[in-house]
């Protein structure tokens, strides 16, 4: 769509560049007959096809910039990681003694990876089209997400390694007045360049 409408303004450009004793003799050689075609005539047309070349250029120019804005480059999925790794670094969760997994890495912090990614990406960057995959995890603690984004053949490993900070325990109160410990969890975050 978008080269159309620059093929048909620069059509439109090349119409209004036609001389006017050009377009006379041709309409001559088809119609002898035919009225003479005044000056003003000319001028009118050729403002007409300006004009509407400079439409079509203007709407060209924003389909490219919304075909921009859909897809994601390089340096905006590698601004978005980033952005996202130092946001996420340091965020804590709490959890109960028996909790077996204080994080569910699959589902929940891989969703608010993409969160991040996408609230980090700025500038023209879209708003979707951020994929964020989790590896094998290795150990329970910690996970390994891979981070791409449509557009871009660009990919990031993001490490995640959540630790146990007794610093910050506390006890929540309870029904009955009993309490319930929570042990407090911290997030360590980094990225790489590549697939993890």
């Amino acid at each position: 769509m978008t080269v159309l409408l620059f093929l048909l303004s620069a059509g439109l450009m090349a119409m209004a560049c036609v001389k006017a004793d050009r377009v006379r003799s041709w309409r001559e050689s088809l119609n002898p007959s035919a009225p003479d075609i005044a000056d003003s005539s000319f001028t009118v047309a050729r403002t007409a096809l300006l004009a509407m070349a400079a439409f079509g250029i203007y709407y060209g120019f924003q389909s490219l910039a919304v075909a921009d804005e859909a897809k994601w480059s390089g340096g905006e999925l590698t601004r978005a990681v980033l952005g996202a790794a130092d946001a996420l670094d340091g965020t804590s969760t709490y959890a109960g003694p028996n909790d077996d997994e204080p994080a569910d890495f699959d589902g929940e912090y891989r969703l608010k990876i993409e969160d991040e990614v996408t609230a980090h990406g700025g500038g023209d960057a879209p708003d979707f089209g951020a994929d964020v995959t989790l590896g094998s995890p290795e150990k329970p603690n910690e996970a390994h997400y891979t981070v791409t984004a449509d557009g871009t053949p660009s990919a990031f490993c993001m490490h995640v390694v959540l630790n146990r900070d007794k610093a910050d325990d506390y006890e929540a109160p309870g029904i009955a007045g009993q309490t319930y410990p929570q042990h407090k969890y911290v997030f360590s975050v980094t990225s790489r360049a590549g697939q993890c």
